[in-house]
Protein backbone atom coordinates (compact mmCIF):
# COMPACT_ATOMS: atom_id res chain seq x y z
CA UNK A 1 0.00 0.00 0.00
CA UNK A 2 2.60 2.45 0.50
CA UNK A 3 4.34 2.18 -2.77
CA UNK A 4 0.67 2.74 -3.85
CA UNK A 5 0.77 6.03 -1.91
CA UNK A 6 4.32 7.28 -2.88
CA UNK A 7 3.10 6.38 -7.08
CA UNK A 8 0.52 8.88 -6.43
CA UNK A 9 2.83 11.33 -4.81
CA UNK A 10 4.79 11.29 -7.76
CA UNK A 11 1.99 11.75 -9.65
CA UNK A 12 0.84 14.94 -8.09
CA UNK A 13 4.49 16.05 -7.87
CA UNK A 14 4.84 15.31 -11.89
CA UNK A 15 1.61 17.57 -12.15
CA UNK A 16 3.04 20.35 -10.10
CA UNK A 17 6.52 20.47 -12.16
CA UNK A 18 4.46 20.19 -15.57
CA UNK A 19 2.03 22.96 -14.48
CA UNK A 20 -0.37 20.87 -15.94
CA UNK A 21 -3.23 19.78 -13.69
CA UNK A 22 -5.45 17.31 -16.62
CA UNK A 23 -6.65 13.84 -16.51
CA UNK A 24 -3.83 12.72 -19.02
CA UNK A 25 -1.30 14.52 -17.10
CA UNK A 26 -1.88 12.75 -13.87
CA UNK A 27 -1.96 9.49 -16.08
CA UNK A 28 1.47 10.03 -17.23
CA UNK A 29 3.02 11.23 -14.06
CA UNK A 30 1.33 7.46 -12.85
CA UNK A 31 3.38 5.86 -15.60
CA UNK A 32 6.64 7.92 -14.67
CA UNK A 33 6.30 7.01 -11.26
CA UNK A 34 5.52 3.22 -11.58
CA UNK A 35 8.85 3.55 -13.51
CA UNK A 36 10.72 5.07 -10.97
CA UNK A 37 9.35 3.05 -8.07
CA UNK A 38 9.70 -0.34 -10.51
CA UNK A 39 13.82 1.04 -10.89
CA UNK A 40 13.98 1.67 -7.45
CA UNK A 41 12.12 -1.83 -6.36
CA UNK A 42 15.07 -3.66 -9.17
CA UNK A 43 17.82 -1.38 -7.12
CA UNK A 44 16.86 -3.07 -3.86
CA UNK A 45 16.62 -6.33 -4.76
CA UNK A 46 12.92 -6.46 -3.79
CA UNK A 47 10.21 -7.58 -4.66
CA UNK A 48 7.40 -4.79 -4.26
CA UNK A 49 3.62 -6.47 -5.00
CA UNK A 50 2.41 -3.14 -6.17
CA UNK A 51 4.56 -2.81 -8.80
CA UNK A 52 4.39 -6.14 -10.10
CA UNK A 53 0.56 -6.25 -10.09
CA UNK A 54 0.10 -3.60 -12.82
CA UNK A 55 1.02 -5.52 -15.70
CA UNK A 56 -1.05 -8.00 -14.19
CA UNK A 57 -3.97 -5.63 -13.43
CA UNK A 58 -3.84 -4.31 -17.57
CA UNK A 59 -3.22 -7.88 -18.68
CA UNK A 60 -6.65 -8.88 -16.55
CA UNK A 61 -8.49 -5.42 -18.41
CA UNK A 62 -7.33 -6.12 -21.69
CA UNK A 63 -8.93 -9.82 -21.08
CA UNK A 64 -12.48 -9.06 -19.39
CA UNK A 65 -12.68 -5.98 -22.19
CA UNK A 66 -11.73 -8.61 -24.85
CA UNK A 67 -14.54 -10.80 -23.60
CA UNK A 68 -17.06 -8.63 -23.28
CA UNK A 69 -16.65 -7.50 -26.96
CA UNK A 70 -17.26 -11.30 -28.01
CA UNK A 71 -20.48 -11.40 -25.51
CA UNK A 72 -21.95 -8.15 -27.00
CA UNK A 73 -21.17 -9.54 -30.52
CA UNK A 74 -23.02 -13.16 -29.83
CA UNK A 75 -25.88 -11.48 -28.36
CA UNK A 76 -26.79 -8.68 -30.77
CA UNK A 77 -26.07 -11.32 -33.01
CA UNK A 78 -28.74 -13.16 -31.41
CA UNK A 79 -30.69 -10.36 -30.88
CA UNK A 80 -30.54 -9.24 -34.82
CA UNK A 81 -31.22 -11.97 -36.29
CA UNK A 82 -34.68 -14.37 -36.94
CA UNK A 83 -33.46 -17.29 -35.95
CA UNK A 84 -32.56 -18.27 -32.21
CA UNK A 85 -29.33 -20.38 -31.40
CA UNK A 86 -29.41 -19.92 -27.63
CA UNK A 87 -30.40 -22.46 -25.00
CA UNK A 88 -30.92 -20.57 -21.82
CA UNK A 89 -30.19 -22.70 -18.35
CA UNK A 90 -28.73 -22.76 -14.82
CA UNK A 91 -25.67 -24.12 -14.42
CA UNK A 92 -23.14 -24.83 -10.77
CA UNK A 93 -19.79 -23.80 -11.15
CA UNK A 94 -17.75 -25.35 -8.29
CA UNK A 95 -15.58 -22.35 -6.65
CA UNK A 96 -11.79 -22.84 -6.28
CA UNK A 97 -12.20 -19.05 -4.67
CA UNK A 98 -12.34 -19.02 -0.78
CA UNK A 99 -12.80 -15.19 0.19
CA UNK A 100 -15.94 -13.81 0.38
CA UNK A 101 -14.18 -10.81 -1.96
CA UNK A 102 -13.23 -12.90 -4.46
CA UNK A 103 -16.41 -14.57 -5.26
CA UNK A 104 -18.21 -11.09 -5.24
CA UNK A 105 -15.74 -10.27 -7.43
CA UNK A 106 -16.15 -13.17 -9.83
CA UNK A 107 -19.93 -13.54 -9.48
CA UNK A 108 -20.62 -9.24 -10.26
CA UNK A 109 -17.89 -9.54 -13.32
CA UNK A 110 -19.91 -12.77 -14.56
CA UNK A 111 -23.32 -10.88 -14.33
CA UNK A 112 -21.80 -7.69 -16.65
CA UNK A 113 -20.48 -9.88 -19.01
CA UNK A 114 -24.03 -9.95 -21.43
CA UNK A 115 -25.77 -13.74 -22.06
CA UNK A 116 -24.84 -14.79 -18.18
CA UNK A 117 -25.97 -14.02 -14.38
CA UNK A 118 -24.85 -14.71 -11.27
CA UNK A 119 -28.34 -16.01 -9.63
CA UNK A 120 -27.05 -17.31 -5.73
CA UNK A 121 -23.99 -18.94 -4.25
CA UNK A 122 -24.36 -22.18 -1.92
CA UNK A 123 -24.21 -21.75 2.20
CA UNK A 124 -20.90 -23.35 2.22
CA UNK A 125 -19.92 -20.96 -0.97
CA UNK A 126 -18.30 -23.41 -2.27
CA UNK A 127 -21.27 -23.24 -5.63
CA UNK A 128 -22.10 -20.25 -7.60
CA UNK A 129 -25.02 -20.83 -9.97
CA UNK A 130 -25.04 -18.75 -13.00
CA UNK A 131 -28.15 -18.27 -15.78
CA UNK A 132 -26.88 -18.65 -18.98
CA UNK A 133 -28.18 -17.91 -22.83
CA UNK A 134 -26.23 -20.27 -24.16
CA UNK A 135 -25.75 -23.34 -21.37
CA UNK A 136 -25.96 -25.96 -23.61
CA UNK A 137 -22.59 -26.09 -24.58
CA UNK A 138 -21.85 -26.86 -20.83
CA UNK A 139 -18.54 -27.84 -20.98
CA UNK A 140 -17.22 -24.31 -22.80
CA UNK A 141 -18.93 -22.39 -20.48
CA UNK A 142 -17.78 -23.73 -17.87
CA UNK A 143 -14.14 -23.81 -19.11
CA UNK A 144 -14.53 -20.30 -19.98
CA UNK A 145 -16.21 -19.14 -16.61
CA UNK A 146 -13.16 -21.59 -15.08
CA UNK A 147 -10.53 -19.56 -16.98
CA UNK A 148 -12.22 -15.92 -15.55
CA UNK A 149 -12.17 -17.38 -11.81
CA UNK A 150 -8.68 -18.50 -12.45
CA UNK A 151 -8.02 -14.99 -13.42
CA UNK A 152 -9.18 -13.52 -10.45
CA UNK A 153 -7.26 -15.74 -8.25
CA UNK A 154 -4.23 -14.92 -9.74
CA UNK A 155 -4.95 -10.86 -9.54
CA UNK A 156 -5.83 -11.24 -6.23
CA UNK A 157 -3.33 -13.87 -4.75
Amino acid sequence: MIWFVWNIMLALTWLLLTGDFSGSALLTGMVFGYLVLYLVALGKGERITYVHKIPQIIGFTLFYIWELIKSNMRVAYEVLTPTHTMEPGVIGLELELESDAGITILANLITMTPGTLSLDVSNDRRMLFIHAMYAGDEDNLRRELKDLERRVIELLS
